[in-house]
C-alpha cells in the first residue's frame, strides 16, 4: 500500500478528520500552536504504530495492551512500524554520553580491541605476542646471508657465575655448547671449574638488566641455540631453532644479528658486535619483561567493571572538596575573605594563628591567593605541624558530621572534581597503553565530532589492519558524518547526554536512526530545526531527505518555512487553536499551496509572502545603563568581554555550539544571582546594582507529575477551588477549598492520588501512564464531583480550555487576569488541568512568561529567555513579540538566545558569537543593531540577515564592532 489511510480521527481537539498521507515522502504537519499537530502526529499516527509494534512482543508486554488507550479513530491502514524522535531529553544517567547514545563508543571499543597497538609504559615500545612465523617474516626482511644467533635468556632468578656453573652441565646435556656474554661467545665445554679469565668472570658475575631499547647492547647472558646465515634453504632450520629457543626460554628468545662486513665470511671478525632483538610469546614488553592485558572490547568500556576506573567506578569524577567553592575568588586576599569557610566567627582563631606564622613562609593575610607560590599554597591547603590547613580543617569537621548544621555547612564546599587516578578518562590505566594512529581511546573521545571525522578519514593503516577494521571504520565514519550533517560538529564524543538540549538530543537520535539504515519505517519528528542556526538548516533538510530516499516515511511537525518549502507533502491544521482548531485547512503536495492563493491557510499566506512579521517602527537606543561581563572563559568561551545594554531587547545569536547558552545560562545568570563569583569562569561583573532582579525563563518542565498543570502554576486554581467551596452543597457537606485540591488527601482519588493516571513500569520499554480505574481519570472522589458551579463539576472546570474558561468565568476578576495572560502568550488552547508532563519545552517556557506578565509589581527586572520561539507558528511569534514589548514598556530588560531570523530582525541590539561552534567558536564576531551585524562578512547570522536588508534602515548601522578573527 502506497498511502497511510486515516479515517475519523477524534483525538483531543481533532474534529473527526480524515487524511491520506503518501508513504516514502517527507511530510510536514504545521499550523498555529494548539491546532492539533502533535495530536495527529504523535498521539494518533505514532501511538497506533507503537501499539501494533508492541503486539508483536512478549506476553509480558502484551498483558498491558488491553489497558492501553487506543487512538480515537475509525480506522488506520497502511501504517509502517513507527519511531518517534521527540524534542525532549529524558536522559539522567551520568554514564550516558554522545558516544554511547550514537553507538560510536561500541565501534570504538571494537576498533581498539582489534587493531590497537599496546605500548610499554616504561620504554614506549610496541607490545605484541611474537610467533615463530612472525619472527621468520621479520628475519627474511633482512638482507640475505645476514649472520645471526638464535638464543634464549637464562631464568629470571639467575644470579650470576655460581648459577651459570651449576647450569653448565644441564645446558651441555641438552646440546647447548655456547653462551653469549655481551658481544663475546664463550664455549661451555672449555670451562674447567672456574677457569675463566677476569673479564669473563666480570661478565658472568654481572646481573642481567633490562635492555633500555630494542637494540640495546647490555652485558647479559644468552644461551645460543644455533648460529645461522639467512638463506631460504634454511627456513625450516630457522623455524626449529626459534621453536627450541621459545621452549627453553619459557616463551622468550632473542635474535642477535651480527654486524659485519658481509664479504669477509671466512673468519670471524674481532671484536664481534651483535644487535639484539627480543621476542616473547606472552603479551609483554620483550625489552622490559612487563606483562600487559591483551586488548578486548570490555577493557575500553567504563560501563563494565573490567574496564572502569576502580577509583571513580567509571564516572570520571569524584565528590570531594572543591577548592573553587572554598576559594571562589583567587584574586582576593585571606583578610578580604578569600577562604569562604573561614569567614565565620568560629574561625577567627585560625586566622589569628595564620597571621602570626604566615610571614615565616613568605606571605601575609593581605597577599592575594593567586600570588602565592606553589609551596605557600600547599602549606595553606594541606597544613603542617604548625598550622591546620584547609583540608585538615574539613577532615576535623568530618568527625562532627553527626550534627545537622555541620553537614549543611560542609555540603556548600563539596563538588565533583576530576578523578585523580584516571584523569577523567573513566577507564583503567591499561586502556591508556593502547593506541591507534598515536591516540588513545580517551583522546579520541575528547575530540569534537568534526575533529573525529578528520582523524578517521586520514587514519594510516597497514593492509592487515585495513582488512580487519574496514567495516568498523565505515560504520564509525558514517555515524560521525550523520552527526556532522545534523549540525552537531561541535559536540565532543564524551559529552554527557544529560547536558544536551532537547533539540540536540533529537538530532542525535535522528543521526542514530540514519546509522541503523532501517527501511520501510515511519519516523515522526518534533521540530528538529529547533536549536539550529539557519546555516545548519539546509544540512538537516538534506538528512531528512536521505532518510526518505532509503525507503522511509518521514513526518515532521514543523514551523520553519524553509523546511516546509522543501517538503513533498504538507498538512496545515487550524484554522485557530484549541476548540477553534483541529480541522484540515490544507493537505496536498507542497507546491500546490503556492498556487492556491484562495485557500484560507495562514501558513500558506506566510509561505507565499502575503503575510510577514514586520520590523519594529523604531529601535530602542542604548543608554549608559548596562551589564558588563569580563573575561568569560567557561567551556569554549575565549575570555570575552560582553556588554549587555539594559532596557533593550537584546538578542544573543550564533551558530549551534558557539557559546550562547554558556555565556547567558552558565555564566551571566549565576553571576547575577550570586551563585558564581569572579574568578570562577569570569573575571568581573559590572552593573548588577542597576537591576532589581533577574529571572531565567527556560524550557525546563514546570513540574514532573501529572498533578502539576497550568492553573496550579499560575496560582489560578486557588480562585477556582474557592468558587466551588462557596457553593451551597459544598458548605452543607463541610467541604473547604482544600477538599477540591488533588495535591492533598481528602477529596482526591485515593487510588491515583489525584493524578488521574497510574504509572506502569514497563522495564525494557518507556513507562506507560494508564487511566485510573477508580476515578476514570477524573482525579476526585464521586461525592466531590456532585458539587456543581454554574453546571460544572471540578473535573469539568479543569477540562476547559483557557479560551473557554475566559467565557465561563466571566466576572471573576482575579481569575480572569491570570487566564487572559495565558491567552496573550498564545496558550489559549491549553486545558486548565492539562498535566505538566504533556507540555512541550516551548509551552512550559511561555507559561513562565505568562506568570511574569501577570505580576505587574516587579520593577527593573532582567529576563533571560532561551529560544522562546520553540513550538511557535509565525503568527504566534508576532504575539510573543508583543509580550516582549509589554515587558520592555514596563521598564524591564530582555536578553534572548535565538536563531529565528524574524525575532532577530526585531531586536534592538545583537551580540553575535562564533564564528563557528566548539573550539572554533566562543568569540564575539559582531555586536550592534541587526542592520550593522548584517554587514559583517565573518558573521553567519549577518549573512542570513542580509535577506532583510531591503527592509532594514541604513541609518541604524551604528553600535557596530567587529572582533572577527
Amino acid at each position: 500500500m502506497d498511502i497511510i489511510n486515516l479515517q475519523g480521527i477524534r483525538v483531543h481537539n481533532l474534529k473527526n478528520i480524515s487524511l491520506e498521507l503518501p508513504r516514502n515522502h517527507l511530510i510536514v504537519i504545521t499550523g498555529v500552536s494548539g491546532s492539533g499537530k502533535s495530536s495527529l502526529a504523535f498521539d494518533t499516527i505514532y501511538a497506533e504504530g507503537q501499539r501494533r509494534y508492541v503486539e508483536s512482543l512478549s506476553a509480558y508486554a502484551r498483558q498491558f495492551l488491553e489497558r492501553m488507550d487506543k487512538p480515537d479513530v475509525d480506522s488506520i491502514s497502511g501504517i509502517p512500524p513507527a519511531i518517534a524522535i521527540e524534542q525532549k531529553n529524558r536522559v539522567r544517567n551520568a554514564r550516558s554520553t554522545v558516544g554511547t547514545t550514537t553507538e560510536i563508543d561500541d565501534y570504538l571499543r571494537l576498533l581498539f580491541a582489534r587493531i590497537g597497538t599496546t605500548y610499554c609504559e616504561r620504554c614506549r615500545q610496541p607490545v605484541r605476542k611474537d610467533s615463530v612465523a612472525s619472527i621468520q617474516d621479520w628475519l627474511f626482511s633482512l638482507p640475505e646471508r645476514t649472520r645471526f644467533l638464535v638464543t634464549f635468556p637464562l631464568p629470571q632468578d639467575f644470579r650470576g657465575l655460581e648459577d651459570l656453573v651449576s647450569l653448565k652441565d644441564t645446558l651441555i646435556g641438552k646440546g647447548f655448547q655456547r653462551v653469549l656474554i655481551g658481544d663475546d661467545i664463550l664455549e661451555l665445554p672449555s670451562w674447567e671449574g672456574l677457569g675463566v679469565g677476569s673479564e669473563e668472570r666480570r661478565f658472568l658475575n654481572a646481573q642481567p638488566t633490562p635492555s633500555p631499547s630494542q637494540e640495546g647492547n647490555v652485558r647479559d647472558i644468552l644461551v645460543v641455540v644455533d648460529r645461522l646465515m639467512l638463506k631460504q634453504a634454511d627456513r625450516q632450520r630457522i623455524a626449529d631453532a626459534l621453536e627450541t629457543a621459545y621452549q627453553e626460554g619459557n616463551g622468550r628468545l632473542a635474535v642477535c644479528v651480527l654486524e659485519e662486513d658481509t664479504e669477509q665470511v671466512t673468519k670471524p671478525l674481532r671484536p664481534l658486535t651483535f644487535r639484539r632483538y627480543r621476542f616473547s610469546r606472552a603479551f609483554e614488553c620483550a625489552n622490559c619483561g612487563i606483562q600487559y592485558a591483551e586488548p578486548e572490547p570490555r577493557m575500553f568500556s567504563f560501563n563494565n567493571p573490567f574496564g572502569a576506573c576502580p577509583e571513580c567506578h567509571g564516572f570520571g569524577d569524584k565528590m570531594t572538596w572543591n577548592l573553587d567553592l572554598i576559594i571562589p575568588n583567587w584574586k582576593k586576599s585571606i583578610r578580604d575573605g578569600a577562604i569562604l569557610p573561614w569567614n565565620t566567627p568560629k574561625s577567627r582563631g585560625i586566622l589569628r594563628q595564620l597571621e602570626r606564622i604566615a610571614p615565616k613562609y613568605g606571605f601575609t593575610l593581605d597577599t592575594p591567593i593567586e600570588q602565592l607560590t606553589p609551596p605557600q599554597r600547599a602549606f595553606l591547603i594541606e597544613g603542617n605541624a604548625e598550622f591546620i590547613g584547609i583540608l585538615p580543617f574539613f577532615a576535623m569537621l568530618e568527625e562532627q558530621k553527626y550534627k545537622m548544621h555541620v553537614r549543611v555547612f560542609m555540603s556548600k564546599f563539596r563538588g565533583y572534581t576530576t578523578c585523580p587516578v584516571c584523569k577523567g578518562s573513566r577507564l583503567k590505566p591499561a586502556a591508556g597503553f593502547v593506541r591507534i594512529g598515536g591516540k588513545t581511546i580517551y583522546e579520541v573521545a575528547r575530540m569534537t565530532v568534526a575533529d573525529a571525522c578528520r582523524f578517521f578519514a586520514t587514519l594510516p593503516l597497514s593492509d592487515f589492519e585495513r582488512g580487519v577494521a574496514e567495516k568498523l571504520l565505515d560504520e564509525l565514519r558514517n555515524r560521525l558524518q550523520y552527526l556532522l550533517d545534523v549540525g552537531l560538529d561541535y559536540l565532543t564524543l564524551n559529552r554527557l547526554s544529560r547536558t544536551l538540549s532537547g533539540g540536540e538530543m533529537q538530532r542525535i537520535h535522528l543521526a542514530t536512526s540514519l546509522g541503523t539504515s532501517l527501511v520501510g519505517s515511519l519516523y515522526v519528528l518534533d521540530e528538529p530545526s529547533i536549536g539550529l542556526h539557519p546555516r545548519d538548516n539546509a544540512r538537516l533538510i538534506e538528512l531528512l531527505k536521505t532518510l526518505r530516499d532509503k525507503g522511509n516515511t518521514v513526518i515532521v511537525v514543523e514551523h520553519d518555512l524553509e523546511m516546509m518549502r522543501e517538503s513533498d507533502f504538507l498538512v496545515d491544521l487550524g484554522p485557530q487553536a484549541g476548540e477553534q482548531g483541529g480541522e484540515v485547512v490544507f493537505a496536498g503536495a507542497t507546491r500546490d499551496l503556492f498556487t492556491q492563493s484562495g485557500v484560507a491557510s495562514l501558513t500558506g499566506q506566510y509561505l507565499r509572502g502575503e503575510q510577514a512579521i514586520p520590523l519594529p517602527v523604531s529601535r530602542r537606543i542604548p543608554t549608559e545603563a548596562c551589564l558588563r561581563l569580563e573575561g568569560a572563559s567557561e567551556h569554549n568561551l575565549k575570555g570575552i568581554d560582553a556588554t549587555f545594554p539594559l532596557g533593550l531587547f537584546v538578542c544573543v545569536t550564533g551558530v549551534s555550539g558557539s557559546g550562547k547558552s554558556t555565556l547567558i545560562s552558565d555564566l551571566l545568570y549565576p553571576a547575577l544571582k550570586g551563585e558564581r563569583r569572579p574568578g570562577n569562569g569570569f573575571a568581573a561583573l559590572h552593573g548588577r546594582e542597576q537591576i532589581a532582579d533577574v529571572i531565567l525563563v527556560d524550557q525546563s518542565p514546570i513540574g514532573r507529575t501529572p498533578r502539576s498543570n497550568p492553573v496550579t502554576y499560575m496560582s489560578a486554581f486557588d480562585d477556582i477551588r474557592k468558587l466551588f467551596a462557596a457553593t451551597r452543597l459544598a458548605q452543607m457537606r463541610g467541604y473547604t477549598a482544600g477538599t477540591f485540591s488533588f495535591n492533598v488527601a481528602g477529596g482526591r482519588c485515593d487510588v491515583c492520588e489525584g493524578n488521574g493516571l497510574i504509572e506502569v513500569d514497563m522495564q525494557f520499554l518507556a513507562d506507560v501512564y494508564l487511566t485510573c480505574d477508580a476515578c476514570n481519570g477524573k482525579r476526585y472522589k464521586r461525592d466531590v464531583l456532585d458539587v456543581l458551579w454554574n453546571g460544572l463539576t471540578i473535573h469539568d472546570a479543569l477540562n476547559l480550555t483557557v479560551d473557554d474558561a475566559v467565557a465561563r468565568f466571566e466576572g471573576q476578576r482575579s481569575l480572569l487576569n491570570k487566564l487572559k495572560t495565558l491567552q496573550a502568550v498564545g496558550l489559549g488552547y491549553l486545558r486548565l488541568g492539562q498535566p505538566a508532563t504533556t507540555l512541550s519545552g516551548g509551552e512550559a517556557q511561555r507559561l513562565k512568561l505568562a506568570e511574569q506578565l501577570a505580576d505587574k509589581r516587579k520593577q527593573r527586572t532582567l529576563y533571560l529567555f532561551d529560544e522562546p520561539t520553540t513550538g511557535l507558528h509565525l503568527a504566534d511569534i508576532a504575539r510573543l513579540l508583543d509580550c516582549f514589548r509589554k515587558l520592555l514598556d514596563r521598564g524591564h530588560s530582555l536578553i534572548v538566545i535565538e536563531h529565528n531570523l524574524d525575532v532577530i530582525k526585531c531586536a534592538d541590539y545583537l551580540i553575535d558569537l562564533g564564528p563557528d561552534g566548539g573550539d572554533r567558536g566562543g568569540r564575539i564576531v559582531a555586536y550592534g543593531t541587526p542592520e550593522a551585524v548584517a554587514q559583517v562578512a565573518a558573521s553567519h547570522t549577518g549573512r542570513y540577515l542580509q535577506a532583510y536588508s531591503s527592509q532594514m534602515r541604513t541609518k541604524d548601522l551604528t553600535l557596530f564592532h567587529d572582533q572577527s578573527l
